[in-house]
């Protein structure tokens, strides 16, 4: 069998089960399985390759292990569980993060916040900034903060610790790219929400970013990637819109940031108005809505 007749064959069967990109996620197990890239796979679906001579090249020579292994893979996603859970990674920015079970799966839009965070501070010509993320998770975007702004202190704040599990990996895993991290990264796991989680940094803070749960309880998301593998914790707001825990999100980023500070929080489509509104009732003296790559109100710009 060649390596485009085995995409097609098994994206079919992804299809079937409602899977948005069969062939892109039948590419991508194959290239994880392969320990190739992806367009060393494309590649070889364009070529016609052999799928056997596929695997001698890459020094894959039991055929009976790896066949077992790509068709495990295959029937985890049929069954819809998200990708990264299956290969075990995600990318985020200029990193690529490990995650799985227990943890919120980093979105591309989430990238936005840093991106916002690094200009902001790069405006400001700010050296060593001091950076907190409440509701870390995977650690994404403290990560990219501490990676991408020289001299920056960053504070990840998460609750469970089945998801601090994978921003320890994460931090293991960046340190041998980024050695300073082990210093610049500090982990607490505690409630963001509560006021003595990092007392001591109270009107100290340059940064403030935050991915927290949103999700309405009322509107249980369809995808069953979403619905049935990311952790509950990290999705619902609390609350029948959702608000409960970003509100407390808002306050608490407010008594840790100094005057003048940023912040920059993730929320639902639906949320906007009720999230400025309240930033500004919370004493912030500006505050906007920002734009995700589809132009739909995505998060929340607050000054201090």
């Amino acid at each position: 069998m060649t390596t485009d007749q085995l995409i097609h064959r098994c994206a079919e069967y992804l299809r079937e089960a409602g899977v948005d990109t069969p062939e892109h996620d039948v590419k991508l197990i194959m290239a994880d399985v392969l320990g190739c890239s992806l367009s060393d796979v494309e590649a070889a679906a364009i070529m016609r390759t052999d799928v056997r001579a596929l695997c001698a090249k890459y020094g894959k020579d039991d055929d009976a292990e790896l066949v077992h292994t790509f068709k495990h893979m295959v029937c985890r996603r049929h069954a819809r569980e998200p990708l990264q859970y299956i290969v075990g990674h995600a990318p985020f920015r200029y990193l690529d993060l490990k995650v799985g079970p227990g943890v919120f799966i980093p979105r591309q839009e989430t990238e936005l916040l840093a991106q916002d965070a690094i200009e902001w501070v790069t405006r400001h010509g700010i050296y060593s900034p001091r950076i907190v993320d409440l509701c870390a998770g995977s650690g994404a975007l403290g990560l990219a903060l501490a990676t991408e702004i020289p001299g920056a202190q960053v504070w990840g704040v998460e609750l469970s610790p089945q998801a601090a599990v994978w921003t320890r990996r994460n931090i293991t895993q960046i340190s041998r790219t980024y050695p300073d991290i082990t210093a610049n990264y500090h982990l607490e796991i505690a409630d963001a929400t509560c006021p003595i989680t990092l007392a001591h940094l109270d009107g100290t803070v340059d940064v403030v970013v935050s991915n927290p749960p949103y999700v309405p309880q009322s509107q249980v998301p369809q995808q069953p990637e979403v619905r049935d593998f990311d952790p509950s914790l990290a999705l619902y707001g609390g609350s029948s819109d959702g608000m409960l825990i970003p509100e407390q999100i808002i306050r608490r980023a407010y008594a840790l940031l100094r005057p003048g500070g940023l912040f920059l929080m993730e929320h639902d489509i639906s949320q906007p108005d009720r999230t400025v509104a309240f930033a500004r009732a919370s004493g912030f003296s500006d505050a906007r809505t920002g734009a995700d790559l589809t132009y739909r109100p995505r998060y929340l710009v607050a000054t201090k």
